[in-house]
């Protein structure tokens, strides 16, 4: 058994890590750092309620996951490898290249992994799209659009909301749309980007447009808060048809919602949502939608961990992302596109 230290007992560490981790073979529950202790204690009672330091320090703890405020991922995953855990990071990896790459050079140094939570590659669209990709039912993907909308007008007065370092929509959801993008093509050429904020009285960025670009192809990947009716989830146009699909993988509502992983419908799509593929003879077919399941990334890092198996998200992946970012901030506050050195 990998004994397991979680870090944070908000929305990412009670309706995503916590349930991953006792839902998947080779990893125990064993402590987690939290003031909620009833919480824990109510949904986990096998597991010790302690602080951070404490969880950090314990020679029993062989992993250890961060699902904390976004400016301490780089912080208290290099005290963990200091320590001689293994430590997964919820997005963002760190809030600057320069952090993650200190984070990934003390990983190495240690002999230790440090894994990115990038667990939106296991979304029942994504897999989909990805499935499409692989058989080349698009032919040359020219265009690429993938948005993630949501209608918050009102200001949460969350740490997400507060001008710090790791905060607003860009750091909020663009890591994950950022991370698929690279997964499916790469490193781009250049990077121009939109940001702004839209709501009265906000502090941050709540609006982005980020286009990457591959030659001639375009990957636009757009977020906003001020979005009723959201726009495709994903579209993609390509030499011999076209895919389009609105709708969000149905995991995150329903493990917030404390439905059971093993539920035989779990990470399965309403067909509502199945997308559209549109072929160049104007044929269109239902495509429905692959089984999404969170599960394979920390199965990945049992795997990782145990056998030396690769791991289900490299350093130098997240830390492309960041660079990905910092290059849309830079040309947001410049207006002009910029090339990848």
């Amino acid at each position: 058994m990998i004994r397991t230290g979680l870090i944070g007992f908000g929305l990412g560490g009670t309706a995503f890590h916590a349930p991953l981790i006792d839902a998947v073979e080779g990893l125990a529950l064993q402590a987690v750092a939290s003031s909620r202790t009833e919480a824990v204690q109510a949904s986990y009672p096998d597991a010790q309620v302690t602080t951070a330091d404490a969880l950090i320090g314990d020679p029993d703890i062989d992993l250890v996951v961060i699902s904390t405020p976004n400016a301490t991922h780089s912080q208290l995953a290099r005290a963990a490898l200091e320590q001689g855990k293994h430590v997964v990071i919820d997005k963002p990896f760190a809030t600057t290249v320069a952090e993650a790459q200190s984070v990934a050079d003390l990983a190495s140094e240690k002999g230790r992994l440090a894994i990115a939570f990038h667990n939106r590659r296991w979304d029942s669209d994504f897999v989909t799209v990805r499935k499409l990709l692989d058989a080349g039912q698009l032919g040359e993907v020219l265009l690429y659009e993938a948005h993630w909308d949501r209608l918050r007008p009102g200001l949460s007065q969350q740490w997400k909301e507060v001008p710090e370092a790791g905060g607003g929509q860009l750091f909020d959801l663009g890591p994950h749309l950022i991370d698929q993008a690279l997964l499916l093509f790469g490193t781009p050429d250049a990077v121009a980007a939109d940001l702004t904020v839209q709501r009265p009285l906000g502090a941050v960025d709540d609006y982005f447009s980020v286009t990457l670009h591959y030659g001639e192809r375009r990957v636009v990947l757009a977020s906003s808060r001020m979005v009723a009716a959201p726009r495709p989830r994903f579209g993609l146009h390509g030499s011999l048809g076209s895919f389009v699909k609105f709708g969000l993988d149905p995991q995150e509502a329903a493990m917030r919602a404390g439905h059971r992983l093993d539920d035989p419908a779990h990470g399965i799509e309403d067909a509502a949502d199945h997308g559209v593929l549109t072929l160049a003879d104007g044929c269109r077919e239902t495509i429905v939608s692959e089984r999404g399941d969170y599960r394979r990334f920390y199965e990945g890092v049992v795997a990782a961990i145990t056998t030396g198996a690769a791991p289900p998200v490299m350093p130098s992946e997240a830390i492309l992302g960041l660079r990905i970012i910092e290059l849309a901030r830079r040309s947001a506050d410049e207006g002009r596109r910029l090339t990848l050195a």
